[in-house]
């Protein structure tokens, strides 16, 4: 058994429920345990496809998979970011703001300029 971690928004409530009777709420929409079987997982996965309304609302599951040796991502719906495979890694992958818009830490200096 590992952590398996799931993250929702706008989901219908019976969803909200049903995570919540299986997996401890540490914020909203955040659900988390490590109890949960690779077969109990699957079945977890199995209600949310069934019960998924779609239009506006994500779910996204995580889990290390010892097996594969890395995180293993589920999504459903859209979430906010895009998930993106590289080189074995999922990264999250943010659209650029538009020109005039606010910009999450612009004016942080991330040092990537300076030599090695």
């Amino acid at each position: 058994m590992s952590l398996t971690v799931v993250v929702t928004r706008n989901v219908q409530p019976r969803i909200r429920g049903f995570l919540a009777s299986s997996m401890l709420e540490v914020g909203p929409g955040v659900y988390t345990t490590t109890s949960l079987s690779a077969g109990a997982r699957e079945r977890v996965w199995n209600v949310l496809e069934e019960w998924f309304g779609g239009e506006g609302a994500s779910i996204v599951m995580v889990w290390d998979d010892r097996a594969e040796g890395r995180q293993s991502v589920r999504v459903l719906g859209l979430p906010p970011i895009d998930l993106v495979s590289v080189d074995g890694l999922v990264l999250a992958r943010r659209p650029l703001s538009a020109p005039g818009e606010e910009q999450l830490c612009a004016d942080y200096d991330y040092g990537l300029d300076a030599p090695v």
